[in-house]
């Protein structure tokens, strides 16, 4: 049975300015691929109510799972979680068990939430709360839409929240060979094993190390007798190419 699929939405208009920098993407793809579910888009749209929402509703609709990232704190460009809601068509407000996380979370700083911090307790209706113990305001679940923070200390919290409660399954292995030539010399014979072994991914990653022009022949799989197959192969591949600079 293959994997199921997934998704990510990052939601910015910091990120598309070179302003922050993305980073959890990366650390969303490194969960997912030890608990195998199988990252296949990753999207940066801007702060706009329509994008967002016709971006959500064709990837929840292509994939299993979709995680969005960004655009559910207390400012007015935090627009994601009424987005989600129009999406799914239905309504948002501020939810009890969220407000008293967001309160308990602040009391413990000798604080009362403002008007503009209850906005990170607008849930829409029918989600499920996504909680962290860094910042106190929840994430929510709806559908097979999961709605987390930008802030990439509270977005780990949260994916390490919700992973668990998902359909997963067969963790993505990968293995790693280095042929000191360029990829020029090795590409027919590495397509030629591409198409002998269908049930792998192989990608190609050119380096150089001073006067070393190198290839890493990257493997990935979910069966280890399957790897192991794929290096020996192309170990043999390596050891039949004569070096070149």
């Amino acid at each position: 049975m293959p994997n199921p699929t997934a998704a990510m939405l990052v939601i910015g208009d910091e990120i598309l300015s070179g302003r922050t920098r993305e980073a959890n993407a990366y650390h969303l793809a490194g969960e997912l691929t030890r608990v195998g579910i199988d990252l296949k888009e990753i999207r940066v749209v801007p702060d706009e109510h329509e994008v967002i929402v016709d971006s959500l509703n064709a990837l929840r609709a292509g994939f299993t799972h979709v995680f969005t990232s960004g655009g559910i704190g207390p400012t007015h460009d935090d627009i994601t979680a009424d987005a989600v809601a129009a999406a799914f068509g239905v309504g948002i407000d501020v939810r009890d068990d969220a407000r008293e996380l967001l309160e308990a979370a602040l009391a413990g700083r000798g604080l009362t939430p403002t008007a503009d911090q209850l906005r990170m307790a607008r849930i829409p209706d029918g989600a499920t709360l996504i909680v962290n113990g860094v910042s106190g305001a929840p994430g929510f679940s709806i559908g097979n839409v999961h709605v987390m923070a930008g802030v990439p200390s509270i977005f780990v919290a949260m994916v390490e929240t919700v992973l668990p409660t998902l359909e997963a399954g067969a963790p993505r292995l990968s293995r790693e060979v280095r042929f000191e030539v360029g990829e020029g010399l090795i590409a027919a014979p590495l397509r030629e094993l591409a198409d002998a072994m269908p049930e792998l991914s192989f990608g190609s990653y050119p380096f150089r190390e001073g006067e070393i022009r190198g290839t890493n022949i990257v493997v990935r799989g979910t069966e280890p007798a399957l790897l192991d197959d794929a290096v020996a192969r192309l170990e043999t591949i390596r050891n039949g190419t004569p070096p070149s600079a």
